[in-house]
């Protein structure tokens, strides 16, 4: 059983002596730990302190791509690299490296394909009362759409089965790790998450440089990925929520039609016929868009096959 630690870093020099330095050496069932250093094009000696550091497999990109690309990298070298369980972790230290064992345990005991570390966010104290509170909203909203049970989805702290990573698709170009909670749910993939601890120091978090401008962005994401993997429940909720209201502004017309005697009120007749039209547009879309989101599965599935025969 093979385990590889993914590192997605970008400009770390400082931070990254002491996260390598903290990774474990030894799990009760992984015959071999690996590091892998996914380098986002660096500036810096982050290349060259992985090297020091004696890390096996580093991958680099000559210019910034961004998060998802990264770690999208990460987790396709460390498939062909021929491993069983995928850990990513943040080069800033972030998370408690003595936790990696608790992500990797119910992979391991094949009770979950996808574990997600779930960090104790009231406690963290260099998290201002907004982000705590943005932190528990988001999670909410994403529970919600994924009908999984995720408790902080933005973690990047999580373990992925050999077979969860070769069906992993990531579209967004600011992050993975919303994507990969909604996702996994239409794959059959299990996903759970596990209660892990935060170093008390690090750096502040590059992805969140505006908070007005990650609301933004997370807020896209999410509703992005919510049209892709539920898109029939999407344009139904827009589709019904119109047409009931141009039913009840039917209704409407025809009682005081009956009451008036048949005098005015077409106005209330006009936008119900707008109303009804628009709803049931909207509702056929969503069955156009759930039929190609039936032919992107299998496409997927077709790529997946791929990737396993591959990655063998």
């Amino acid at each position: 059983m093979k385990l590889i630690i993914q590192i997605p870093c970008y400009n770390e020099e400082v931070a990254l002596p002491v996260t390598l330095s903290q990774l474990p050496q030894h799990i009760d069932g992984i015959d071999e730990i690996e590091v892998l250093i996914c380098d986002d094009g660096s500036t810096d000696r982050t290349v060259e302190i992985a090297k020091d550091y004696g890390v096996k497999y580093i991958e680099t990109t000559t210019h910034h791509r961004g998060l998802a690309k990264t770690f999208i990298m990460g987790i396709q070298r460390a498939l062909a690299e021929g491993a069983d369980i995928i850990v990513n972790t943040d080069a800033d230290n972030q998370y408690c490296a003595d936790d990696i064992e608790k992500l990797v345990r119910p992979i391991l005991e094949k009770k979950a394909d996808i574990v997600i570390g779930a960090r104790p966010i009231k406690d963290i104290k260099t998290f201002s009362p907004m982000k705590k509170l943005l932190q528990f909203i988001g999670s909410k909203i994403v529970r919600l759409l994924s009908s999984t049970t995720t408790e902080d989805a933005p973690s990047g702290f999580r373990a992925f089965s050999r077979d969860a990573a070769l069906s992993l698709n990531v579209f967004d170009n600011y992050t993975y790790t919303i994507e990969t909670v909604i996702q996994s749910k239409t794959k059959g993939l299990h996903i759970m998450s596990v209660p892990i601890r935060v170093n008390s120091t690090y750096r502040k978090s590059r992805l969140v440089k505006n908070i007005f401008t990650y609301i933004q962005k997370n807020s896209f994401t999410i509703l992005r990925m919510f049209i892709i993997y539920r898109p029939f429940r999407f344009f139904a909720i827009i589709g019904g929520t119109t047409l009931l209201l141009g039913l009840l502004l039917l209704a409407r017309f025809i009682m005081l039609y009956l009451l008036d005697s048949g005098n005015g009120h077409i106005q209330s007749l006009i936008i119900s016929s707008i109303l009804i039209i628009t709803g049931f547009q909207t509702t056929v879309f969503g069955v156009l868009a759930d039929l190609l989101s039936i032919n992107r599965k299998l496409v997927e599935d077709i790529q997946y096959r791929v990737k396993k025969l591959e990655n063998k």
